[in-house]
């Protein structure tokens, strides 16, 4: 007979198989012999690289999870997969308890760059969004507009989606 999993047991359980899945990710970069794969992109590396000085407040919109490539300023916690390498286990397993409740949490706050976001705001809750399969979550955007035509190259090292009208 299996039992039942209680919602702490639910929530733990989750952070150790997110934290597993950014050490897999690690091993697996580091064994293609490119470690800096794995790592989650800084935004102001990004801006930078871009010339991007430029800024336009969008708005709230509907994000897809999937296209929140980076961080303004916790890069350092997270893998490319925004799987918690570094980054504390408290926030991330109340952001997962929420979900699990169904509670409305704020929109993140995200800067658009080049056709992906990075989040100013908010990136345990990407972070267990990601996890849980989440598609689209709720967004405050601003758009930095990149003087740089190297977008794709800067940013994932591969094509990116441009919103229509970028460069």
């Amino acid at each position: 007979m299996i039992g039942y999993m209680s919602l702490e047991e639910q929530v733990d359980k989750d952070f150790e198989r997110a934290r597993r899945r950014a050490l897999i990710s690690r091993l697996a970069a580091r064994l293609r012999g490119d470690p800096g794969r794995a790592r989650l992109p800084a935004f102001e590396v990004v801006r930078r690289a871009t010339g991007a000085e430029n800024r336009a407040y969008l708005g709230r919109r509907v994000v897809e999870v999937s296209r929140v490539v980076g961080s303004v300023g916790r890069s350092g916690e997270f893998d490319r997969g925004f799987m918690p390498t570094r980054a504390g286990a408290g926030r991330w397993k109340r952001v997962d308890r929420a979900f699990h409740r169904g509670v409305d949490l704020p929109p993140v706050t995200l800067y658009e760059i080049c056709g992906g976001y990075f989040v100013q705001d908010g990136n345990h809750r990407v972070a267990v969004a990601r996890f849980q399969g989440v598609e689209m979550i709720d967004a405050e955007v601003t758009r930095f507009h990149p003087r740089s035509h190297a977008c794709a190259r800067v940013l994932l090292d591969r094509p990116v989606r441009n919103p229509a009208g970028a460069p």
